[in-house]
């Protein structure tokens, strides 16, 4: 199916780009298919959340791999546009520009505390009404985690050539494809020294570490699900659990199963 373009934000843009009115707004977020919503901003701050699925961010250049389990903080005034990967299922909060005043000034990716995790599914029914106070007290618990979370190395660069872009996204629907630099160059009509000194100027990363760590963005909503160490490390391609794990330390600072248990901030 071919990824749609929507131009239909998710609240009012009257309420996206009001100064005032409620410190948060809550809506749920539904992708059946690929879907892309158009570069935009707004007054508000966002957190962004993913229940099922796999949700790309851009921001400015940089492109960020947001999946279930975790959330994403984008800032007022902040240029972004999202993408699903196949179907996604989420969630979506908006913050006032006063609400935000201590909030981090960068985006950033981590995985939500226990206590986000209880305080969100409260607030996505404030779709615009005023607060009483309890309210605004879960406002300041739900502001405090955001700027509690440590964030992830998250992101990975998308290749701007239409022909590197092509690899990419096969690479995203098959990560397990285990094909080699000279294997993609002969598929794409470049040569295996064009292809690679494209990609490492394109993305900042050989082709064969952009790989790895778009496995282990894939890994983690998997590994947070409770699938195996070994059934994730043989489904991604693989030869052995230890490689993986080896791969998986590099990038995310601590073990599979160390990041299952929810101790990745414990880095």
């Amino acid at each position: 199916m071919a990824e749609q373009t929507f131009q239909t934000p998710l609240i009012d843009p009257a309420l996206a780009e009001a100064s005032g009115g409620p410190a948060l707004l809550g809506t749920q977020l539904a992708m059946p298919g690929s879907r892309r919503t158009a570069r935009h901003q707004h007054a508000r701050g966002q957190l962004l959340g993913a229940h099922t699925g796999l949700l790309r961010i851009e921001v400015g250049d940089t492109h960020w791999l947001l999946p279930a389990g975790h959330v994403a903080w984008l800032p007022p005034q902040h240029p972004h546009a999202l993408s699903s990967i196949g179907s996604f299922d989420g969630w979506s909060l908006y913050f006032s520009k006063a609400a935000c005043a201590d909030l981090p000034p960068a985006p950033r990716i981590f995985q939500p505390s226990d206590l986000l995790q209880v305080a969100v599914p409260r607030a996505l029914h404030w779709c615009g009404q005023a607060l009483d106070a309890r309210q605004q007290r879960l406002v300041g618990v739900i502001a405090d985690e955001i700027a509690a979370g440590t964030p992830l190395p998250l992101a990975l660069q998308q290749p701007g050539d239409r022909r590197l872009r092509r690899i990419a996204a096969a690479l995203a629907r098959v990560p397990h494809d285990t094909r080699t630099v000279e294997d993609w160059a002969a598929a794409s009509g470049l040569s295996s020294r064009s292809l690679a000194r494209r990609w490492q100027a394109e993305t900042n990363m050989t082709l064969t570490r952009w790989r790895q760590r778009l496995r282990v963005l894939l890994a983690l909503p998997r590994l947070l699900a409770g699938e195996s160490v070994t059934t994730v490390a043989l489904s991604l391609g693989y030869d052995t659990p230890s490689a993986f794990i080896a791969v998986f330390k590099r990038e995310m600072g601590v073990t599979p199963a160390r990041y299952a248990d929810g101790n990745a901030s414990q880095r």
